[in-house]
């Protein structure tokens, strides 16, 4: 039987551009959603000056700084200290409790970006007293954005808007009181993050590397195609403790293939809980 013919000049550059960044850099963008990918992929060509998708493909494939600076469009790096504050007040209210029932915990901060939320978390554990008997685990595909969550440092510029979100979302205290000022940065304090473990890792290809009480992944999924959302969310059954919690972001939610194996701690702010 013939195969059908595609028709669509652009959807066929888009795969085989997708195909050679995997095949070649191992970084696998196949089953990300198509709208934003193309608006990236377009954009990256414009700034390359290159007048078709096919054009971006042979530069990528011949020069990994082109590749490096297409990575950084692909990943999604939106991010601030406690965003959406009424997510951090229902993960004091309604997740702290049970993560007191566990002596040691493991967090997963997944899709971490540049540390804002890591810190934003590690924050708010330390002001329930539960960082001292957690470990986090941040991890994002994006080794550059890596180095710069681990160093801890954000504009200065940007603090009052975040102080008033740390207010908000239930702060105990100063946020001022875990950073000093630095070169026009914040510079947080080591401390928080003493413990904490920064790595690499591919929510589209890699596998499961622990087991977790608590796993923060917040806009993140709603840039995935529907198949490689259900794979994301096998993955983060296989990765949660019996009980454990699941948060994901406002416009998200645990797939109905899933919906069975949670219970919603709390509906608007999208945390649920394992049942088993």
């Amino acid at each position: 039987m013939a195969v059908p013919l595609d028709d669509d000049p652009e959807r066929i550059e888009v795969d085989l551009l997708l195909e050679a960044v995997y095949r070649r850099y191992s970084y696998d963008f196949r089953g990300y959603a198509r709208a934003s990918l193309r608006r990236r992929l377009w954009r990256r060509a414009h700034d390359e000056r290159v007048r078709t998708l096919s054009g971006l493909q042979e530069r990528v494939l011949h020069d990994p700084q082109v590749m490096e600076r297409l990575l950084r469009d692909l990943s999604i790096n939106v991010t601030e200290m406690f965003r959406d504050p009424g997510f951090f007040r229902a993960l004091r209210e309604k997740v702290v409790p049970i993560l007191r029932t566990y002596p040691y915990l493991r967090v997963w901060n997944a899709g971490c970006s540049t540390g804002e939320e890591t810190y934003s978390l590690a924050i708010a554990l330390e002001e329930e007293g539960l960082l001292d008997r957690t470990r986090i685990y941040a991890t994002d595909m994006n080794d550059d954005v890596l180095t710069r969550a681990r160093a801890g440092r954000f504009p200065l510029d940007k603090m009052k808007r975040y102080t008033e979100n740390y207010r908000r979302a239930g702060g105990t205290g100063d946020l001022a009181r875990f950073y000093t000022v630095e070169d026009g940065e914040a510079v947080f304090s080591g401390a928080l993050l003493d413990g904490a473990v920064f790595a690499q890792h591919n929510l589209a290809q890699d596998s499961s590397f622990n087991e977790f009480q608590l796993i923060v992944c917040r806009n993140v999924l709603i840039y995935f195609g529907r198949p490689l959302q259900e794979r994301v969310h096998d993955l983060f059954l296989e990765s949660l403790a019996r009980f454990g919690v699941l948060a994901l972001g406002h416009k998200e939610s645990v797939v109905s293939t899933h919906e069975d194996r949670y219970e919603v701690l709390d509906a608007a702010e999208k945390l649920y809980r394992r049942k088993r």
